[in-house]
């Protein structure tokens, strides 16, 4: 029997080590990424001398120049720009709005077009308006009442939905696809209430797809602001027949090109295996995009640096991707993901924050198993740092061509009761970003990465 526990002891030595080893490695990390992070100062460039980064705009091309630079400075072992096609469109003039209850008698209300949308006529539109609970309140109402009109899409966010982006998921689909349902019912324009949980005056735009609509039967979109929304909808309580009027200069224009920033830390055990981080470079045109999604690209840039600075070198090659054009059409990950399956690129992870620079609580997976089995056996070196949740269900919608069936999708799950405070508007600007949570991120985010590299994926049948 004393044979047996010794053997038992000197299995579980290794063990040990390397268990301490991983905790003096999290703690590095947690002590370089609130002592000395960078990612703070790289966001007040890019967002207070960039500024917001459509697809295709100059800004867009200055923040690719910008962060190339950072990461040529970080002295990695490769940096590169990939040629993206994106979509562009710019929003031209700023939009004006007002309701009508009798003649001469208007409130103007705060709105933005769609992304994506089309103009209005020169002069704008005015119609009258029939209010719908969702893009599901077109049938009720039918051709006879919508015909002519312009449709008011009010369903608001779900405020008993504990994770905002559930409640947000439930109704984008009026963003997404309202103008066309309601063009197929003869409506010459869309209003959207925005998705945002608070009471306020600033609209949320999103991106919105016309299909295969032909253009000439397009019709223009715009999202008006929570606290404009609740004045229409009263307002048509009081008198089903006022008008509503708006105006803007909106353009789709050619595609142009762009670019993917990429940059890596060669692997000194399995280079062929990668470890990859990533974020949206690009932002809507609204505020300047600190937390969507400028907070995602500097977290990801700063867990390379903070495994340097560690003085960790990586088994496995370790990859930063700042993806162009992830807000309007992902044609910068579909471009990264083709051509990462064209060289037959061995990815066994990826990571991305798309959720803003708030505090972190944990990670959302997408994986097999024995791998998520794997992350749950590292939740004790997490905890010291209050990250608590773990959970199956990453959305892999920026990176998803990627999968080779057994590689982990992990989204960061920053805490989420703010996120529609600023998402996607002009309330998405740098002094809302709070620097000890930035950090805190990024230092979550390189934890997880420097385990996967540490340790590598598990065997589906373990």
């Amino acid at each position: 029997m004393k044979y047996f526990w010794l053997a038992v002891l000197l299995i579980s030595m290794p063990i040990q080590a390397r268990q301490q080893q991983d905790k003096e490695q999290l703690r590095d990390i947690y002590h370089q990424a609130l002592s000395n992070g960078q990612g703070y100062t790289w966001l007040n460039y890019l967002s207070n001398q960039i500024g917001a980064r459509l697809p295709g705009s100059l800004q867009a091309e200055k923040a690719v120049n910008y962060t190339k630079s950072v990461l040529d400075s970080m002295g990695l072992d490769k940096v590169w720009l990939q040629p993206v096609t994106v979509q562009k469109w710019v929003r031209g003039l700023p939009e004006f709005a007002y309701l009508e209850s009798s003649s001469g008698f208007t409130n103007n209300v705060p709105v933005r077009a769609l992304v994506g949308s089309v103009a209005t006529p020169l002069g704008g539109i005015k119609a009258k308006v029939v209010e719908v609970h969702g893009i599901e309140g077109l049938k009720t109402m039918g051709k006879d009442k919508i015909q002519g009109k312009i449709v008011f899409f009010n369903k608001p966010m779900d405020p008993t939905i504990i994770d905002t982006f559930e409640a947000y998921k439930e109704a984008v689909d009026q963003y997404y696809s309202g103008a066309v349902e309601a063009g197929k019912y003869g409506a010459v324009g869309v209003i959207v209430r925005s998705l945002n949980l608070r009471l306020d005056d600033y609209p949320h735009t999103a991106a919105m797809s016309y299909g295969d609509t032909p253009m000439e039967k397009r019709i223009p979109a715009a999202a008006i602001s929570t606290n404009g929304a609740e004045l229409l909808s009263a307002s048509l309580k009081l008198n089903p027949e006022i008008q509503f009027s708006f105006r803007q200069n909106c353009k789709i224009l050619l595609d142009v090109k762009s670019y993917n920033v990429i940059g890596e830390i060669k692997g000194n055990t399995y280079p062929d295996e990668i470890v990859m981080v990533g974020g949206q470079l690009d932002s809507w045109d609204l505020g300047d995009g600190s937390h969507f999604n400028g907070a995602g690209v500097v977290q990801s840039m700063e867990v390379l640096r903070l495994l340097k600075a560690t003085g960790y070198r990586p088994k496995r090659t370790v990859r930063v991707v700042l993806f162009m054009n992830g807000q309007d059409g992902l044609g910068g990950t579909t471009a990264y993901a083709k051509n990462a399956v064209q060289k037959k690129e061995n990815h066994i992870l990826a990571l991305e924050n798309t959720a803003g620079g708030f505090s972190p609580r944990g990670f959302s997976l997408a994986a097999n198993q024995a791998n998520f089995n794997q992350v749950l056996g590292w939740k004790q070196l997490f905890l010291p740092y209050m990250i608590h949740l773990f959970e199956e269900g990453s959305n892999k919608l920026d990176i998803n061509l990627l999968n080779n069936g057994d590689m982990v999708f992990a989204s960061l799950k920053p805490d989420t009761h703010r996120i529609f405070d600023h998402h996607n508007s002009d309330n998405d600007t740098f002094e809302h970003i709070n620097k000890r949570e930035l950090e805190l991120g990024a230092a979550a985010m390189a934890s997880l990465v420097y385990l996967f590299d540490s340790y590598g994926l598990e065997s589906p049948n373990n």
